[in-house]
C-alpha cells in the first residue's frame, strides 16, 4: 500500500472508543484518513481522538447510541456538518450477553439484536446517500467467527452475527454499481474488552487458547491492518464477502 493511502478520505467508525473499533480508527488515521468517532462513551472517545491527533490526523467525537433511530438521524447531520462527506463506514458497535437460553429475557435478546444488527441497518440507511457519487466507498460490517460456528450460551450473539452476513451480501449487490464495496470482517478471539470475562478466567482462557491453531489470541492491531487493506484502492474488487481472522479456529 502507498504511504498515506487514505489521504483526503473521511471515515466513520462506530464502537470507536475501545477494542477493535479504536484499533481500526487508528489504522485508518495512520493512513491519512480523517475519522468520525462514534460510541456511547464520550470520555473514551476523547482519548481515541487524542491518539489520532497525535498521529497528525483529524478526528471528531460524536457520542451516540447507534441502535436509536433518532440519534442516528442527528449523527448524520452532525457528521455531515463537520466533514461534509463520507467515504468509509465501519459498523463495529456490538454487545454480547452470555447465558443459557432459558435465562434470557426478551429485553436482553432485543438489546443484542438492536446493537449488533439494527444499528448497521440504521447507519447504512443514513450514510449510504453521502457515499454515492464519489467513485469510491467502503463499508465494513463487523461479524465474528461466531457468524460461522457457535458456542453454547451465545444464542443471541450468534444469531446477530450470522444475520450480518446476509445483510452484507445483499447490500454489496445493491451498491456494486456505485463503486461502494461492502464486506464483513469476522474476528476470532482477540484481546479486547468484550472478551474480558474470558481473559480473566484462567481456565476459560486456556480452553480457548487450546482451540486456536496458531497458539495465541489475536491482536486488535491485526484487525486494524485488515480493515485498512479492505478500505484501500487495492481492495476494490473485493465485495460481498466475509474475511475471517481467527488464527485458524473455523478451519478445524
Amino acid at each position: 500500500m502507498k504511504d498515506k493511502e487514505l489521504h483526503g478520505r473521511v471515515a466513520l467508525v462506530t464502537g470507536a472508543s475501545k477494542g477493535l473499533g479504536k484499533a481500526m480508527s487508528l489504522a485508518l488515521a495512520e493512513a491519512g484518513a480523517a475519522v468520525a468517532l462514534v460510541s456511547r462513551d464520550q470520555k473514551l472517545l476523547t482519548e481515541t481522538a487524542a491518539a489520532i491527533c497525535a498521529l497528525g490526523a483529524d478526528a471528531a467525537v460524536f457520542p451516540a447510541d447507534v441502535s436509536d433511530e433518532a440519534q442516528v438521524r442527528a449523527l448524520e447531520q452532525a457528521v455531515a456538518g463537520r466533514f461534509g462527506k463520507l467515504h468509509i463506514l465501519i459498523n463495529n458497535a456490538g454487545i454480547n450477553i452470555r447465558k443459557p437460553i432459558t435465562d434470557f429475557t426478551l429485553d436482553e435478546w432485543n438489546r443484542v439484536q438492536a446493537t449488533n444488527v439494527t444499528s448497521v441497518f440504521l447507519m447504512c440507511r443514513a450514510f449510504v446517500p453521502h457515499m454515492r457519487g464519489q467513485g469510491y466507498g467502503r463499508i465494513i460490517n463487523m461479524g465474528s467467527m461466531m457468524s460461522h460456528v457457535a458456542l453454547a450460551e451465545r444464542t443471541a450473539y450468534c444469531a446477530s452475527k450470522a444475520a450480518l452476513l446476509g445483510f452484507t451480501k445483499a447490500l454489496a449487490l445493491e451498491l456494486a454499481t456505485a463503486k461502494i464495496t461492502v464486506n464483513a470482517i469476522s474476528p476470532g478471539p482477540c484481546t479486547t474488552e468484550i472478551n474480558k470475562p474470558l481473559l480473566e478466567n484462567p481456565e476459560l482462557a486456556q480452553s480457548f487458547l487450546a482451540r486456536i491453531p496458531v497458539g495465541r489470541w489475536g491482536s486488535p492491531h491485526e484487525v486494524g491492518a485488515l480493515a485498512l487493506y479492505l478500505c484501500s484502492e487495492a481492495a476494490g474488487f473485493i465485495t460481498g464477502t466475509d474475511v475471517v481472522i481467527d488464527g485458524g479456529w473455523t478451519a478445524q
